[in-house]
């Protein structure tokens, strides 16, 4: 027999019989409680859930001579009686665990594994881990832009305003930054959309981006990041049950932040294939192909296009992009175009459109109609500022009455982070050809990109060099994402393993090497097909060693399974 006790008071069950029988009230449960974490067990009353005892007959006998013939509880370290956790996998959020996340994922959690093994002093065939698995420039040795940082320095410590050393340019930029922050300092909130003057610059600089179509700064949302802004947007698109419940088109391979936040939010994804033969392209009958099936299990409501691409690296055509907005007007989907690699283009021939410039261009019909977010960070492009979390979204053609709960649901996080609204407006807002810091500005400026683009086609060359990986040419964004041909033997070993195989493979190039990878069954891709991600990030004669060593790998790889 167990001895219960609740809130209500004190009951003995009986296993056998399964009866639950009443024998105090809540002063009893109190008292009896006390008493045995004082004489008998030495439990905290709040833990001593659950006691056993041999019959009601020996537990009456036991409370009236304050003697104990109980057998003593399952103890705990810290002396305190078992209780299971309120949260548990059984308890816990179910769509938590249906998340995953590739890009930080066991390889990743690996890599971290053998760098403190490295510092310990195990011995390993390489000396350090290269975590080319992410697209962290400053991580990969990338330097800061000047101006940025020496704007942000002020911001942070105004006591630098008097320091000498600073461009007028910059004290200027900071002055104007601080009087639109409450109490002139960075530690204040902002507004939860971001500060005021901030969001104009924003909407000024996609005006000119765009060849002047107007921008509202009452349609900028200032966000953590782009990814923030991404999952606010798909909360605002979710909804329903069953066959109701939203789905979202997603790109397959696609950056996995998507995939991630539509099981969080117990989203359908419909994902759509993009064309690997042809350079990753995209093709408007593979997404009617996509929607059409996604209608027997859900309602499509959004299309979501990653332009530079991500994992892939393509830039999508102006054709590409006015095809897509047609299907968009004709489903009835809501557009969003993740471009926050618009400045990293590099391959001949090509050019980024923003989605936005297109679908005005296309004319009333499209322009008046077509429900459009876009997003773009500080993380990207060539300056690479990831920590500080920066970001935005434009919303065009939104339900003024959504708009609103939009605004609501940024409201509850209150604010982005103060000093990465600053560095969004450096890049929305840089030095101008008659300020001082221009030309040190365009020079930074210049040389990442050129850097970026030519790595992009270094990474081209050498894969394309390496019998069993065949390498699309790099467009633009920051990533390659090339195809393995993979030995029978080696897929076997992965099964037997329990992995896919471009996991086994880049397990096995990380123990082998440090180089840290992401594999492309973790972007999603067609059945049958391995890839794996990497970016160009490196520096210059770093990546030359990594392509190499990938290259001398994948040898060793292919005859050990052959």
């Amino acid at each position: 027999m167990y001895l219960l006790h609740s809130l209500e008071g004190v009951f003995l069950y009986s296993l056998r019989s399964g009866s639950i029988e009443p024998i105090g009230k809540s002063r009893l449960a109190v008292e009896l409680i006390s008493q045995l974490s004082k004489d008998c067990f030495r439990l905290r009353f709040c833990v001593a859930d659950l006691v056993r005892v041999v019959s009601k007959k020996t537990l009456f006998r036991w409370f009236s001579a304050k003697q104990c013939a109980l057998p003593t509880p399952k103890m705990t370290e810290n002396g305190l009686g078992h209780r299971e956790k309120v949260l548990n996998m059984n308890t816990m959020n179910p769509n938590v665990k249906r998340v995953e996340y590739a890009v930080r994922g066991p390889i990743v959690q690996r890599a971290v594994q053998i760098e403190k093994e490295l510092k310990e002093g195990v011995k390993k065939p390489f000396s350090e881990v290269i975590k080319a698995n992410i697209g962290d420039a400053h991580a990969m040795g990338q330097k800061p832009i000047t101006f940025f940082r020496q704007v942000v320095a002020l911001c942070a410590y105004p006591d630098l305003l008097e320091d000498n050393k600073f461009p007028d340019d910059a004290k200027n930029r900071a002055r104007r930054i601080l009087q639109s922050c409450g109490g002139g300092s960075l530690g204040a909130y902002s507004a939860s959309t971001g500060i005021e003057v901030i969001r104009q610059d924003v909407a000024r600089y996609i005006e000119k981006r765009d060849g002047g179509i107007p921008s509202n700064p009452d349609n900028i949302y200032l966000s953590t990041g782009a990814s923030d802004a991404i999952v606010t947007m798909l909360k605002l698109l979710t909804s329903g049950e069953g066959k109701t419940r939203s789905g979202v088109m997603i790109s397959i391979p696609q950056y996995p932040l998507y995939s991630a936040a539509l099981a969080e939010l117990a989203a359908v994804q419909i994902s759509y294939y993009l064309d690997e033969d042809k350079c990753w392209g995209l093709d408007v009958s593979e997404l009617r192909r996509a929607v059409e099936a996604a209608r027997e299990h859900c309602k499509p409501r959004a299309l979501c296009i990653i332009n530079p691409g991500n994992p892939t690296g393509q830039v999508q055509s102006r054709q590409c992009i006015e095809d897509v907005i047609r299907f968009a007007a004709e489903e009835r989907l809501f557009l969003m175009a993740d471009e926050v690699y618009q400045d990293n283009v590099y391959a001949e021939g090509c050019q980024f459109h923003s989605f936005k410039k297109v679908l005005f261009e296309m004319g009333p019909e499209y322009s008046n109609t077509v429900e459009l977010a876009s997003f773009h960070s500080t993380s990207k492009c060539y300056m690479g500022e990831c920590g500080f979390r920066g970001g935005y979204m434009e919303v065009i053609n939104m339900d003024p009455q959504v708009k609103l709960q939009l605004t609501k649901l940024v409201s509850v996080r209150l604010c982005p982070p103060i000093p990465g609204q600053v560095l969004l407006d450096l890049v929305v807002n840089p030095p101008r050809p008659d300020e001082p810091s221009y030309a040190t500005f365009i020079k930074e400026r210049t040389a990442n990109l050129e850097i970026l683009a030519e790595k992009a086609k270094l990474t081209e060359q050498i894969f394309n060099t390496v019998s069993g990986i065949r390498c699309n040419p790099v467009q633009g964004a920051m990533y390659t994402f090339p195809r393995l041909t993979l030995p029978e033997k080696a897929i076997a070993a992965a099964k037997e393993k329990g992995q896919a195989p471009d996991m086994f493979y880049c397990m096995k190039l990380l123990e082998e090497t440090g180089i840290c990878l992401v594999p492309g069954s973790g972007f999603g891709q067609r059945d049958g097909t391995h890839h794996f991600r990497m970016t160009i990030l490196p520096a210059t004669e770093k990546l030359k060693i990594v392509l190499e060593n990938i290259r001398a790998f994948h040898k060793r790889f292919t005859e050990e399974f052959s």
